[in-house]
């Protein structure tokens, strides 16, 4: 078993997130890892490259993790983030059944998981992940900050 620290995994994430920055998207990344150690999938924000507002960094690590498992769920795996999740993403994860959700910083406008919809204590919610919130915070959200920043 490998052992990655949250923090390099988010770092990972980061850096994906920063690429999806560069490419004109906001900047989110996403990271799936087994409970082995192993990255499953890599993802970030396509959705202006794509026109695809279902495109956020989650939803196609989400998609290219249950592709590289040849599964739908994803019991034996963890999906870190740079930005807490919104609504759809936090739905897509229960679907997913991942062990645990990490991500960076938090969402008081967007979020779906610690803020907004709250999606995991909905009575109607079929699986809730572990949740650990704030892992490389300062870094996830300077990157949203100087994003935005440049685009007022």
């Amino acid at each position: 078993m490998k052992t990655l620290k949250p923090a390099d995994v988010m770092r990972l994430a980061l850096a994906e997130a920063e690429a999806a920055g560069r490419a004109g998207d906001v900047p989110v990344g996403a990271v799936v890892v087994s409970t082995a150690g192993d990255v499953l999938a890599l993802g970030q924000n396509r959705v202006e490259r794509d026109g695809d507002p279902t495109a956020h960094a989650e939803m196609l690590a989400i998609r290219a993790a249950a592709v590289s498992v040849g599964a739908k769920r994803l019991t034996e795996a963890d999906l870190y983030v740079t930005l807490e999740p919104c609504a759809m993403c936090a739905q897509a994860i229960a679907f997913a059944r991942f062990r645990r959700l990490v991500f960076g910083a938090y969402d008081p406008k967007g979020g779906g998981v610690e803020h907004g919809a709250r999606i995991f204590e909905r009575p109607t919610c079929n699986h809730r992940p572990e949740v650990v919130g704030g892992v490389l915070e300062g870094d996830c959200a300077a990157l949203l900050k100087t994003f935005f920043q440049e685009r007022r």
